[in-house]
C-alpha cells in the first residue's frame, strides 16, 4: 500500500543535545515532586504507627532488658526452649512436607 499524504510521517528533526537535557532535567525535576508528594502521603498514613510504637516503646524496651538480664544470669534455660523452638519448627516443616507429597 502506498502511504498517503495523511498516513506518511513527517520525518522529525531530532532533538540537540540542549533540548535533551532540558526534557531530562524537567523530568528529574518532577520525579523530586512526587517523591515529596509521596513521603509526604506515606508519613501521614503512617503516623498512627509511630504514635502506637512510641506508647509500646519502654515496656518492650523494660521486658526486653529482663528477659537479657535473666538469659546473662541463667542461660540454659534459654538454650532448652530455643533447641525445643527449633525442633518444633523442623517437626512442622517435615509434616507439612509429607501433607503435600501425601495429596
Amino acid at each position: 500500500m502506498k502511504p498517503s499524504a495523511d498516513t506518511a510521517k513527517p520525518p522529525t528533526k531530532p532533538l540537540s543535545r540542549a533540548e535533551r537535557k532540558a526534557l531530562l532535567l524537567a523530568e528529574l525535576e518532577q520525579q523530586r515532586v512526587d517523591i515529596l508528594v509521596d513521603s509526604d502521603y506515606l508519613q501521614q498514613a503512617a503516623s498512627p504507627l509511630d504514635q502506637s510504637w512510641q506508647s509500646f516503646k519502654l515496656p518492650l524496651y523494660a521486658v526486653g532488658g529482663f528477659a537479657a538480664y535473666k538469659l546473662a544470669r541463667h542461660p540454659g534455660g534459654a538454650m532448652a526452649a530455643g533447641r525445643k523452638a527449633l525442633a518444633g519448627y523442623m517437626l512442622f516443616k517435615k509434616l507439612k512436607l509429607l501433607a503435600k507429597v501425601a495429596t
